[in-house]
């Protein structure tokens, strides 16, 4: 009976990160779409005004009542503010990179994670465990091709959503033992909000970038009222970011990350295809090389955790 509850708890966490990817692809074809006619704070600010109810109706569906309550309010925050920061990269990088160029990065999240666990949780570690998330992260290099005349920035701005992201994953495992999937939800998305509104009448203040980098001219540009259409879709944001976290942070709540992770790297795949389909986006062989090498790297750090 144990024996079959754990494998249960496996595959249902391994179930709700592959649905929490195939939202979050959805996230990233609804900011591409409309991302070059609006700014990134002003679609936060709307999507986290829908995901903060859309967390406290998951809060109750776990069987809660009121309001969630956290023990731990500094760690809540903070991871908060990480993923805050991952999202604000992650929509910049949209702005700038093709989905396969965006998604090719962001499969280095498991080895960062793994990475984090042993500088920040002091795990020991072999050293072919280092030689292959040294090699791993080499292939992000052929990704971004830093120094080269293709060098697009937006490529950094990834690098640096896929760091928050992972550091929010370390706080994410600290968190599980004393917050339901549903109270970190809420929190994240009520971090968010005021997040948008602070930094974007920051932002507002600063005013326009004439000239700017792609990514940069999405964070700096002015708010203007959407249409109906547009305001819909950034309304649905919200419901797509309440689900795909609570998703996330359910997968990783019902099994142990080396175990998840891996899984991760299936939202390759899907961007790749959504890519193709919405705009004739073809992967360069660089990024296939640098993505497979990645790729390779985090399953063998994997299966060494596992062992």
């Amino acid at each position: 009976m144990t024996y079959n509850i754990k494998a249960n708890s496996k595959i249902k966490g391994i179930g709700f990160l592959l649905l929490a990817l195939l939202i979050f692809s959805l996230q990233n074809i609804a900011v591409k779409w409309i991302g070059g006619d609006y700014s990134i704070m002003e679609m936060v600010s709307i999507r986290s005004i829908i995901a903060i109810p859309s967390a406290l109706l998951l809060f109750r569906l776990e069987g809660n009542r009121g309001l969630p309550v956290t023990k731990s309010h500094k760690l809540e925050f903070l991871r908060g503010f990480l993923l805050f920061l991952s999202y604000t990269f992650h929509f910049m990088a949209l702005a700038a990179l093709p989905l396969a160029a965006v998604e090719s990065v962001r499969v280095s999240a498991p080895l960062l994670i793994t990475l984090f666990s042993i500088l920040i949780l002091r795990e020991k570690v072999q050293l072919r465990r280092w030689l292959a998330l040294i090699i791993g992260l080499a292939g992000v290099l052929f990704i971004i091709k830093p120094g080269s005349s293709t060098f697009n920035i937006g490529s950094l701005f990834m690098v640096f959503s896929v760091m928050f992201y992972s550091l929010s994953v370390i706080l994410t495992r600290r968190l599980q033992t004393i917050d339901s999937s549903a109270t970190m939800a809420f929190y994240s998305s009520l971090v968010y909000l005021i997040a948008s509104i602070v930094f974007g009448t920051l932002i507002l203040v600063i005013g326009e970038i004439p000239n700017a980098h792609a990514g940069i001219a999405f964070l700096f540009r002015s708010w203007s009222m959407p249409s109906l259409l547009d305001g819909l879709i950034m309304a649905g944001l919200g419901l797509v970011w309440a689900g795909g976290m609570y998703s996330m942070t359910r997968a990783y709540s019902l099994a142990r990350a080396s175990l998840v992770a891996p899984f991760e790297y299936m939202s390759l795949p899907i961007n790749v295809l959504w890519g193709w389909i919405f705009w004739q986006e073809i992967p360069t062989l660089l990024t296939i090389v640098g993505s497979a090498i990645t790729l390779l790297c985090g399953l063998y750090v994997v299966s060494l955790e596992r062992k």
